[in-house]
């Protein structure tokens, strides 16, 4: 079932997003060649709980950390671990904390210096394929019109792989709900779009091939091919008025027009 949100459950769960967004920009501010995957998660949690609330994702079906943080061909879900990053790196980073009962949920691909042209097209991609998404994120619209947006940008126009086997989810008092937001599908199908719904919009999408492997912790989600892979996230809320993201970007963005190592995504 939908449960559609109040405007006073929206504004819990914007604040939740935003503490999510700034953490992200926390992250953005030390990463760098050298530091490794379970620094910035311990940084991570240092800096939700310093803000009274809690990870969103730690303990989650036994999820060990934080942060997910997933670089070049791993797609989702990578778990943090002490292996340092290199200037050739791209590094998805997702986040959800539980805040006032409601949770909030944003995710960013950073680029160090050293990454490629290609690599970095498919980066820009992506993130266009979510405010694409979010565009059709109205009511009377149903879900089917946001993955289509999605899809027939990154495979249509970029002849990119669009990750079939992972969505994006309802999200409120639990950290999914009902209902799934797939990255690919058919205008005009599944649930109608209405006032109130919540929902995180996070396109996934490859390099090359669609079709993804799953590792031996159960977790950790790569490209079949081993090509990268980039994932952004925003949390969206359905008004009157059109889409309202809830999740802020502009915070990570803000600290990366500044930063010596990370490239700009535009």
């Amino acid at each position: 079932m939908i449960y559609h949100k109040t405007d006073e459950e929206i504004e819990l769960i914007r604040k939740s997003c935003l503490l999510v967004s700034k953490t992200l920009a926390h992250v953005a501010s030390i990463l760098k060649p050298g530091i490794t995957g379970t620094k910035i998660d311990q940084e991570a949690e240092q800096f939700i709980r310093d803000h009274g609330a809690i990870p969103g994702f730690k303990g989650y079906h036994d999820f060990p950390a934080t942060l997910c943080v997933s670089k070049n061909e791993t797609v989702v879900h990578g778990i943090p671990d002490g292996k340092e990053f290199v200037d050739t790196d791209i590094v998805s980073v997702d986040c959800g904390v539980y805040w006032n009962e409601f949770y909030g949920d944003a995710a960013y691909s950073f680029a160090f210096k050293g990454v490629g042209e290609e690599v970095i097209k498919l980066m820009e991609v992506t993130k266009e394929c979510l405010h694409k998404g979010i565009e059709k994120a109205v009511v009377g619209n149903r879900i089917g019109d946001i993955s289509y947006a999605v899809q027939s940008l990154a495979e249509k126009e970029h002849s990119y792989g669009v990750v079939r086997e992972l969505v994006g989810h309802g999200i409120g008092k639990k950290l999914h709900e009902a209902p799934e937001v797939p990255n690919y599908g058919t205008r005009g199908r599944g649930p109608k779009i209405q006032e109130g719904l919540v929902i995180a919009i996070e396109p996934m999408i490859n390099l090359g091939t669609k079709r993804v492997t799953q590792g031996d912790d159960g977790w950790t989600i790569r490209t079949r091919d081993r090509k990268q892979s980039a994932h952004y996230e925003h949390t969206v809320a359905v008004t009157a008025e059109g889409p309202d993201i809830l999740s802020d970007h502009s915070y990570v963005e803000d600290v990366i027009k500044n930063s010596e190592y990370l490239s700009e995504i535009r």
